[in-house]
């Protein structure tokens, strides 16, 4: 289910798991457990396999990048050359989903902003990362894609901050998926999650502003200053 949009040593993997209708629980969550189940039994040496809702978290290293999710799925249907599946929702039922509709429309505006929306998405979710900002990779590789569709163009110090103020603005609300397929997908889980991402973003914010101020400014490494603080230490330095 990759798009090009993962972060290096951060960014799990992510399965689609198809079952038979006949196989899978009224309740979403029934399913998860039994998968949950199974992957112990499978695995029995990995600890900490856990739900994550839609999805079964197998960690099979310390590194979120040795994590492996697997997300049950049930085919329902093709609209638009594109499948449809029902996944877990976060209260025991089911919701639809596509991924390649999803990957579809994010490549479709990459490619036309010369293949630079992708890097734009992977800057979005390294503050994530960098930051353990409790919000959906998701969700802000969608508001990021859906920021761009009316772009002309991408120039990272310029588009990094506007879509932290398109975040900001919409605050972190839910949203309908651009590709058109399927539903709304939500930012956070909980609303202490909700509150804890938005007080990040709010921060955020604030210093990709002063980054952008110091830049036009003509001071270089007071930018890098804020970048960097506003990827935690993440930042390339500005003396290498």
């Amino acid at each position: 289910m990759g798009n090009g949009t993962n972060v290096s040593g951060y960014s799990d993997t992510d399965y689609f798991a198809g079952i038979p209708t006949s196989n899978l629980k009224d309740n979403s969550l029934l399913t998860l457990r039994q998968i949950k189940e199974d992957m112990q039994a499978r695995f029995p040496s990995t600890t900490n396999i856990h739900i994550d809702n839609p999805a079964v978290v197998i960690p099979f290293g310390t590194a979120p990048s040795e994590t492996t999710e697997i997300i049950p799925v049930d085919f329902v249907r093709t609209e638009n050359g594109y499948n449809v599946y029902d996944i877990p929702d976060s209260n025991g039922g089911w919701m639809k989903s596509s991924p390649l509709a999803h990957n579809a429309y994010v490549s479709e505006h990459n490619k036309r902003l010369g293949y630079e929306l992708k890097p734009l998405i992977r800057f979005i979710k390294a503050w994530k990362f960098y930051n353990n900002v409790p919000v959906s990779s998701f969700y802000l590789e969608m508001r990021t894609a859906k920021y761009a569709s009316t772009e002309t163009s991408i120039l990272y110090s310029i588009d990094i901050r506007k879509v932290f103020k398109h975040l900001h603005d919409v605050q972190l609300a839910r949203m309908d998926t651009p590709a058109g397929i399927v539903g709304s997908v939500t930012a956070c889980k909980s609303d202490a999650n909700y509150a804890d991402a938005l007080s990040k973003l709010s921060t955020a914010l604030s210093r990709a502003n002063k980054a952008r101020e110091a830049e036009e400014a003509g001071k270089i490494s007071d930018a890098f200053y804020w970048w960097n603080l506003l990827f935690n230490d993440q930042f390339p330095s500005y003396y290498l």
